[in-house]
């Protein structure tokens, strides 16, 4: 019995998945005439390469090509060559075996030999190309500048940027096609057209975990449909393809959600022991964790997941009204941070769980707005009734405008001009770096000599932060202040300096936030009422 990835391997150009560019092109330079003498195919592997270089082969070969440029597929030659037969004008190399300069001088010597018949051509098929060394590329760099006639090289390559550095001028020699990865949804409307061809049955949502097994290969989709159809008679279902491959359940993605959503931070040790029981691979559960999340994700923006079982999407549906997509985006956020300690750690276990208990113990994130609306109704509902005056709002005092300069002018550098514009050097220093802008904020203009303005630190931790920032600080204020200021740090006061015991920290960007968040309070008492009567946290 053929393999299934041989038997359905495509036979003409429109056959290939996903790879229309390639098609497009190939046939249209065999209809034409203009086929080049070497070629270079890279993508990842099972997506087509070395089939569309064995199609390309048929067609210069095909005594019934098509005006199109399609190989007719049933004529000897084109069968032949379909089977990796033998063939006098197509052969077929493998680089990983034949790598050496003495491989690639007898390939040159091969393709001097003029092809079998007046009408065909010889094709060289090279595969995983990245494999030879810089001394067979420099061996076959002459061969592929000035070819034979007829003759045609196809290297297929799954990491071209090898080739780059080892024989870079090689590439200015060959036209080069990117193949792309096969997405989730074309790989299982082919493997349903070739369930329906053998007359086998087999479940969607078997179908759909096998092409998301398959990571963008066709190829590797029909292997993995053989290797669970070799397992036993009757119809494959999403349970039996699970068990073959060694996938996670979904039920563990649902208890995952349910934990996360209730912040059952305890369920997680029992759900980490259940896998690792089963003998899954946590890498494997952790992957698939990002793909649940980012289904949920999808549906909350109001987008459809593909290549999602029916009972996973029924999960996910389940759970996204729960998680706001804002929550989901930190959860995401927290995995990219530990992604890169789990594929080198060896206690992959340990970190899996902390992954997890982050993931329940996460706080949510609530909208302003409806805090702020929930508190006015509150409020609303406690008037009622209520016999007594309401108090009168609590109102900011209206805003007065510095004085700035007019457009174009510029304030002569005195000591009452420069704290008259001081706010807006802070506001200016502080689009340009939060923590310098938190400096300045607590910082005294208290002399100006000339061109020289001397600035009190507002805290002795602040003095070296300062110094360092001198150039931005004159920046900022030379957009206000005439005659290109410079600034002086000066020392503070004497019997200001604290014990060591009382010794400030100093300025970070966590502390400058902090800061910031404080003034922010300070200045919207109903924000400030909100967050103490709610145990909220602001975030930026």
């Amino acid at each position: 019995m053929i393999a299934l990835a041989r038997k359905y391997r495509p036979k003409r150009f429109a056959d290939l998945i996903v790879q229309d560019h390639v098609a497009t092109a190939l046939r249209g330079a065999v209809a034409q005439g203009r086929v080049a003498h070497g070629y270079l195919f890279a993508g990842p592997r099972g997506v087509g390469k070395t089939t569309a270089a064995r199609i390309l082969a048929m067609a210069l070969n095909c005594e019934q090509r098509s005006a199109g440029g399609e190989p007719c597929g049933v004529c000897d030659s084109c069968s032949r060559i379909w089977t990796g037969a033998a063939n006098l004008d197509v052969v077929e190399l493998d680089a990983a075996s034949n790598r050496g300069v003495d491989d690639a001088r007898d390939l040159r010597e091969r393709a001097m030999y003029a092809a079998s018949t007046d009408t065909s051509s010889k094709v060289y098929i090279v595969d995983e190309a990245h494999m030879l060394t810089r001394e067979a590329w420099n061996a076959l760099l002459k061969i592929l500048e000035e070819p034979p006639p007829r003759v045609v090289f196809v290297f297929a390559t799954t990491e071209p940027q090898k080739i780059a550095n080892t024989a870079a001028p090689i590439l200015s020699r060959l036209q080069r096609f990117d193949f792309r990865r096969i997405g989730p949804h074309a790989i299982v409307t082919r493997l349903k057209q070739v369930v329906e061809l053998e007359q086998l049955r087999v479940d969607d949502d078997a179908l759909h975990l096998i092409a998301r097994s398959a990571n963008g290969g066709m190829r590797d989709a029909l292997s993995l449909l053989d290797q669970v159809l070799s397992f036993g008679e009757g119809p494959v279902t999403a349970a039996r393809v699970r068990e073959i491959l060694g996938l996670v359940p979904d039920e563990v993605y649902r208890e995952m959600l349910r934990a996360i959503v209730e912040h059952d931070a305890g369920a997680m040790f029992p759900l980490v022991e259940r896998l690792l029981e089963a003998g899954a691979d946590l890498g494997e559960f952790v992957n698939g964790a990002a793909e649940t999340l980012r289904a949920l994700l999808l549906v909350g923006v109001g987008g459809q997941p593909e290549g999602v079982t029916e009972g996973l999407l029924a999960v996910i549906r389940q759970y996204a009204p729960q998680l706001p997509p804002a929550d989901i985006v930190r959860l995401l956020t927290i995995l990219s941070e530990s992604e890169e300690r789990l594929s080198r750690s060896a206690n992959t276990r340990l970190l899996v769980e902390v992954l997890l208990l982050r993931w329940a113990m996460l706080d949510r994130t609530v909208e302003l707005s409806e805090v702020l609306e929930a508190l006015g109704k509150e409020e609303g509902g406690k008037g009622k009734g209520n016999a007594a005056a309401p108090s009168p709002p609590v109102q900011s005092p209206p805003p007065y405008p510095p004085p700035y300069p007019p457009p174009g002018q510029k304030l002569e550098p005195t000591l009452a001009n420069v704290r008259s514009v001081w706010s807006a050097v802070v506001a200016d220093a502080r689009t340009r770096s939060p923590m310098l802008g938190s400096l300045l904020a607590e910082a005294e203009v208290i002399a100006v000599d000339g061109r020289m303005i001397s600035l009190r630190p507002g805290n002795a931790g602040h003095t070296e932060g300062l110094d360092r920032q001198r150039e931005t600080i004159a920046q900022s204020l030379g957009r206000y202040v005439a005659e290109a200021p410079r600034v002086k740090i000066a020392a503070p006061e004497t019997g200001t300096a604290p014990t060591p015991s009382e010794r400030p920290e100093r300025m970070t960007e966590e502390r400058a936030t902090a800061e910031r968040l404080k003034t922010l309070r300070a200045k919207d008492p109903t924000l400030s009422a909100a967050v103490d009567a709610l145990d909220l946290e602001l975030l930026e």
